[in-house]
């Protein structure tokens, strides 16, 4: 399941707000106090914005390049000297984006290094004898930033607000992105490699290896290595689920917290075959990237002629080849024509059998065949306006860059629909399995702050954007300096319903973290979040996050499947006209919430004559329907 969305200047800003950047462009000074001895040698940081300790750029392993591409990352040989832990890490070789450091002019441009293996971590301020010890260790949070596994890195994210108030220890990962990070072909798997060599998932490799690293050097920083909790948003949330399924993650870590993720991944065939095989690998796996490469630099003439030369070639000929090509070729050869948000199409998180199961996430779930801990999931209301609002099929361009819907109605009607399958595939349908393995240990949340400035005349924030993808992260870490145009989101009027909201994520956050249940917080002063419950009656399931103003905390029921889903669409008085409801249908397909079938047979066949790559929200569209429209 891949996404790409264009993003205008407004979009940018708003990108802006959801990487938490944090750090001035000259290093800090190093804060003696700060000084640690770990088994992975002496470090230094330094002092952070909120009375914390931070230390940035720490290697957790070798770096991955040379022959150490497309292979399972290395521990890494403790160092001699001190090490000045003061800014992060390299970025990973990907596309630049707001999202991955790079300026507006700098999108979609090849950036980062493959020498990117690198961790932050932020802890409460402790003098060197005052280092927690023993069972006054903290529990550990480990972030996982998202991207679409192909964008992002550790270095947005500040932990320190979450660490100093709430006496936890954040520790933020890079991983390998894009083709560095995922990427399975039968030349990588030559003699003297590991099944882990193998795999194809070298990100997720990169993982489980951070995770090693904790669990050997985090007790120097002052936390428990025996209470881990993993917690991602997007393709983070997935990532947090690929080691809740993995066994080579098991023990790892002990609770985990799924930010608006996902259950979707590739199989090993659909990650390496042709397009064109008899088992139809996708249209971005490795063997066709291999014939993108052959033609691009003019080994062979086109696809066909690249087709034949790999099968006259063996296996070590083919790695050669491969690992001759610069990170930055190898990067180019999966971007298209026009291609500007920085994010890659291409399977990532691969079932390869060894690091991940074979079966689907949602089977081996059901089949309670995974590491049963506690677990949290959630999903914002507004999931898709974040997309929509930058797509011009669906929105006007105020003075070229204000995004207002054509049909505010209709917007709302697709937003929705999109919004409830997210949480009914990610939320409502691993919650109730999870529950039927683990019993009451299985949470959810949903979050609503919908409080962007708009500006009169031109655009309404909570309208277009809403309670979009990705804008909870700032609350999650209380961190709101996310750069110069933070202003444009986080203003004067909203602080005061935005500050309560952040400082109550923060302590269920945290209580999960030290509890394993969100409960009442870590000051047991908030309205308690309980369980998920199972069956279709009306107790509450899930907590809603929200300001005082729009409702606050409070305990919600509604539970949502993809054929409810389908069934309010059809249903939807918003949506007038039958091309209408068929196109809102035709968008759960781009998202695999459902099925060509399934969208044919849909109201009766309401939509088998609409093709699903036609656009029906134009009311000039030549299109038609069963129904008329």
């Amino acid at each position: 399941m891949t996404t790409r969305v264009a993003l205008s200047s407004f979009a940018m800003i708003l990108g802006l707000a959801l990487a938490a950047c944090g750090g001035d462009p000259a290093p800090p000074a190093a804060d003696p106090s700060s000084a640690r001895s770990l088994p992975a040698g002496h470090v230094v940081g330094f002092a952070g914005s909120y009375g914390n300790h931070a230390w940035r750029g720490i290697p957790y392993a070798e770096a991955p390049v040379g022959e150490l591409r497309w292979r399972a990352p290395q521990p890494l040989p403790p160092w001699a000297d001190t090490r000045e832990a003061l800014a992060t890490g390299t970025s990973c070789t990907q596309l630049a984006s707001v999202f991955s450091g790079g300026t507006r002019e700098d999108t979609g441009k090849p950036s980062g290094e493959e020498d990117c293996l690198y961790l932050d971590v932020f802890a409460p301020r402790f003098e060197p004898a005052q280092v927690p010890a023993g069972d006054a260790r903290l529990p550990v949070m480990f972030w996982i930033h998202g991207g679409g596994n192909t964008i992002g890195s550790a270095g947005f994210y500040d932990g320190g607000n979450l660490a100093a108030s709430r006496d936890v220890i954040v520790v933020a990962i890079n991983y390998r992105l894009g083709p560095f990070g995922w990427f399975r072909h039968a030349s990588l798997r030559g003699e003297g490699t590991t099944a882990a060599d193998r795999s194809g998932n070298y990100g997720t490799l990169d993982m489980i290896r951070a995770l090693e690293w904790v669990r050997e050097n985090v007790a120097d920083f002052g936390g428990d290595p025996g209470n881990v909790t993993i917690f991602g948003e997007s393709a983070g949330g997935t990532n947090v689920m690929t080691m809740v399924l993995s066994a080579r993650a098991r023990g790892l870590f002990h609770r985990a917290i799924v930010q608006s993720g996902g259950l979707g991944s590739a199989a090993a065939w659909e990650a390496e075959n042709f397009a064109d095989d008899p088992r139809a690998g996708e249209p971005h796996s490795s063997n066709e990237i291999l014939a993108k490469l052959l033609v691009e630099d003019g080994t062979a003439g086109d696809r066909d002629a690249a087709r034949a030369w790999l099968d006259t070639r063996d296996d070590p000929e083919v790695e050669s080849y491969l690992r001759a090509k610069s990170n930055l070729e190898i990067l180019q050869a999966y971007v298209k024509e026009g291609y500007t948000d920085g994010m890659l199409e291409m399977p990532a998180v691969i079932r390869d059998g060894f690091v991940l199961p074979r079966q689907e996430m949602a089977g081996r779930i059901a089949r309670g065949a995974y590491n049963q801990v506690p677990i949290v999931f959630g999903t914002n209301r507004d999931e898709e306006k974040l997309f929509m609002a930058f797509n011009p099929h669906y929105v006007d361009f105020r003075l070229g860059m204000f995004p207002v819907p054509k049909d505010q109605d209709r917007y709302d009607a697709e937003s929705d629909a999109r919004a409830r399958a997210w949480k009914a595939r990610s939320v409502d349908a691993p919650a109730e399995a999870m529950l039927a393995k683990q019993g009451p240990s299985v949470f959810a949340y949903r979050w609503d702050w919908d409080e962007e400035p708009g500006i009169p005349f031109l655009a309404d924030g909570p309208s277009t954007v809403g309670a979009g993808h990705g804008l909870e992260i700032p609350f999650v870490f209380g961190h709101w300096n996310v750069g110069p145009e933070s202003n444009r989101l986080f203003v004067p009027w909203n602080s005061g319903g935005r500050e309560t909201l952040a400082q109550q994520m923060m302590s269920y956050w945290a209580n999960f973290a030290y509890a394993g249940a969100p409960g009442t917080g870590r000051a047991g002063d908030l309205p308690e979040w309980t369980p998920w419950v199972g069956g279709s009656g009306d107790a509450p399931r899930y907590m809603v996050l929200d300001t005082p103003d729009d409702g606050g905390l409070r305990m919600e029921s509604e539970v949502w499947t993809i054929e409810k889903v389908v069934a309010s669409v059809l249903e939807d008085p918003r949506l007038e006209e039958p091309k209408h409801r068929c196109g809102v249908l035709a968008s759960l397909t781009w998202w695999d919430y459902i099925d060509g079938d399934q969208y044919a047979r849909a109201g009766g066949g309401l939509c088998r004559t609409l093709a699903l790559d036609d656009y029906p929200w134009d009311d000039d569209a030549a299109t038609t329907t069963a129904g008329g429209g």
